[in-house]
């Protein structure tokens, strides 16, 4: 994914969320291939990974809009997507508003080099930005302002991506395999020194559409018996650094 400009930057969709073992998911994922093909962002087999520096409250609001199940909210990320060229300061990334209005989600995000992401988000220096990305940079300072927010935790993951056909297009189902989440040195240049966010041998399953799921994809899942969760991977990494020895936990709820 070295050329990200291109990028849709706000969108909403439907997501529906599964937890299936990997044996389960390569099945699931044979009886796509007659409907999807590989996202070209990806490798040839839709395959890259990423990694997203999430921020929140000294208090943890936006875990706790998750965990509360609050209608609409919201939450921060950098992320980014990781490519065979070496990642500097001027590496692009992404800096993301992931929403959620009852069962809609909703993404904004401006695209800037990593270092004015950082001084963006641990500054408050807002960089220079193109003019499409104005309103979403404002809305991340005000963010940043009133919830004095800060780096919380990192999670990573490699994804396999498939994309709907012209017969389907906004269909965009994905497998997240070797998930891992760290909650200390939470810089994205750094060496990853995560842990695993889930136990050996499961799959997240994501399927993304515009508007409904088509009637085929319905009664594959159906086949294949999958169930559907609630799961966030960020919130999921809280849940987990807050059963670690203090000094491993370094974000001090107030």
């Amino acid at each position: 994914m070295s050329n990200l400009s291109h990028i849709i930057r706000k969108f909403d969709r439907f997501e529906l969320k599964y937890l299936v073992p990997i044996k389960a998911a390569a099945q699931f994922k044979q009886s796509l291939r007659a409907y999807l093909v590989p996202d070209d962002h990806g490798d040839a087999h839709g395959c890259y990974s990423l990694a997203s520096l999430y921020y929140d409250a000294p208090d943890l609001r936006f875990y706790r809009e998750k965990i509360d199940g609050i209608k609409f909210r919201r939450k921060l990320r950098i992320r980014r997507y990781e490519s065979r060229d070496p990642f500097t300061e001027d590496s692009p990334v992404f800096v993301e508003i992931k929403q959620r209005v009852n069962r809609v989600t909703q993404k904004r995000r401006a695209l800037l080099p990593y270092h004015d992401a950082l001084r963006l988000c641990d500054e408050r220096l807002v960089p220079d930005h193109a003019p499409q990305d104005a309103a979403v940079i404002d809305e991340i300072t005000c963010m940043l302002w009133q919830y004095n927010l800060r780096p919380a935790s990192i999670v990573r993951y490699t994804r396999q991506a498939f994309v709907g056909t012209e017969y389907d297009i906004g269909l965009r189902v994905t497998f997240d395999n070797d998930l891992s989440y760290q909650v200390n040195q939470l810089e994205l240049h750094d060496q990853p020194n995560g842990l695993p966010l889930f136990p050996p041998g499961w799959t997240v399953i994501e399927i993304k559409v515009n508007e409904r799921i088509p009637y085929w994809l319905t009664e594959l899942v159906a086949v294949h018996n999958l169930n559907l969760v609630r799961v966030s991977k960020y919130c999921r990494s809280i849940d987990l650094a807050q059963d670690l020895p203090t000094p491993a936990w370094g974000f001090s709820p107030a």
